[in-house]
């Protein structure tokens, strides 16, 4: 029987005793992950507070600017982009190519219907605030590499699956996000009659800084990778190196969030409410996209770690990127780079309940080989 056939038989649910019960999902997160919208909050405080004891910090970075970006945000953002790109297993990528209902779907989803949906989303929520809505569609536009990774195991996806579909999406963007950017930034709002606030965005502009800072870190997790392998093999590379190097993402994010508030800090304090606005377009955008994705797997029949792999994957975004785009086009000062910046305060959270959410629709709705009806 194939999966797709065993799709359309009724079986039992699987009892209590038959499925593991799992931890409480926030007891299986690390101290770091679990609490990191603490931790970006208090990065924010801080660099609110040094703008204001410090009044000449936000002329000292300016002053050490190079082609736009200041240099110490600049590292900041590479230091939090080589962790996730290093955990990737690249070399798998051959293993799942065959699976063209998985890989259709996911493409789908990550580079059609998601960035379209936020790019709605912020016209219709946004319309008389450009700065944050453009932030919002570059972060709708940077397909999620890193944190998918831990929601997946966390609600018992398909690790495999979830590795290939985030190399996938790391190549891609390579090649996607500044066509992308260009289309739903300058093109389509052109086409469509609605008015671009002057905005002056390039293909290079946004290519630049995807070449920057997905590029460097994205060979550097290659290199990693190959030859930590080769030289002491993959278990030491996944069970020695990788958690060394894992917190030095949100050191890289904790650090740039400092930096970039003596420049944010009158917009913020001026404008509390403008910030609040943000949140409820990211919000929805979450549920949804999730709720879609799960949605589209299991009408497709999809078992459910597929399933919620898919889901995840959909559901989440790359903010490490879209700030580093942000910055690197519009300024440290921008609002777009304060957009993506609020970003991971809202995704944390919300994707942890969506971990709980998943895992009571497996309950619902699935079988041990798949969804309980296939309509």
């Amino acid at each position: 029987m194939t999966d797709h056939e065993a799709t359309h038989v009724r079986r039992p649910r699987p009892t209590d005793d038959d499925a593991p019960i799992p931890q409480a999902v926030v007891g299986k997160l690390g101290t770091l992950d679990r609490f990191l919208p603490v931790w970006i909050g208090l990065a924010m405080a801080a660099g609110l507070l040094i703008g204001r004891m410090a009044p000449g910090s936000a002329e000292a970075l300016e002053a050490m600017e190079i082609d736009g970006i200041s240099l110490p945000i600049a590292i900041g953002l590479l230091v939090m982009m080589y962790p996730p790109l290093a955990k990737v297993r690249y070399g798998e990528m051959g293993s799942l190519t065959g699976d063209r209902r998985l890989i259709g779907l996911s493409l789908l989803l990550n580079w059609i219907i998601g960035p379209a949906l936020m790019f709605t989303l912020a016209w219709l929520l946004l319309p008389d605030l450009p700065e944050f809505r453009t932030g919002l569609i570059i972060v709708g536009l940077a397909r999620c590499i890193a944190m998918v990774l831990i929601w997946n195991d966390l609600a018992c996806g398909d690790r495999e699956a979830a590795a290939f579909l985030v190399a996938i999406n790391s190549m891609f963007q390579i090649v996607a996000y500044s066509l992308l950017g260009w289309f739903y930034l300058v093109a389509l709002p052109g086409w469509l009659g609605l008015d671009q606030q002057a905005l002056d965005v390039s293909i290079w502009d946004i290519t630049k800084a995807v070449l920057v800072f997905l590029g460097i870190p994205l060979a550097a997790g290659i290199a990693s990778r190959v030859i930590g392998e080769a030289r002491k093999g993959r278990e030491w590379y996944e069970s020695s190196f990788l958690p060394r190097i894992s917190p030095y993402a949100l050191y890289g994010l904790l650090f740039t969030v400092v930096l970039l508030f003596p420049l944010q800090g009158e917009q913020i304090t001026s404008r509390p409410l403008d910030v609040v606005r943000i949140a409820i377009p990211l919000t929805i955008y979450f549920f949804a996209m999730f709720g879609v994705s799960f949605w589209l797997a299991v009408k497709l029949g999809m078992n459910y770690p597929r399933t919620t792999t898919i889901s995840f994957t959909a559901a989440g975004n790359n903010f490490e990127l879209a700030i580093a785009v942000a910055i690197g086009v519009f300024g440290a000062a921008s609002g777009e780079a304060l957009a993506g910046v609020v970003g991971p305060l809202i995704e944390v959270p919300v994707l942890v309940g969506l971990v709980y959410v998943a895992l009571w629709l497996r309950r619902r709705i699935f079988t041990i080989d798949g969804p309980e009806i296939h309509r």
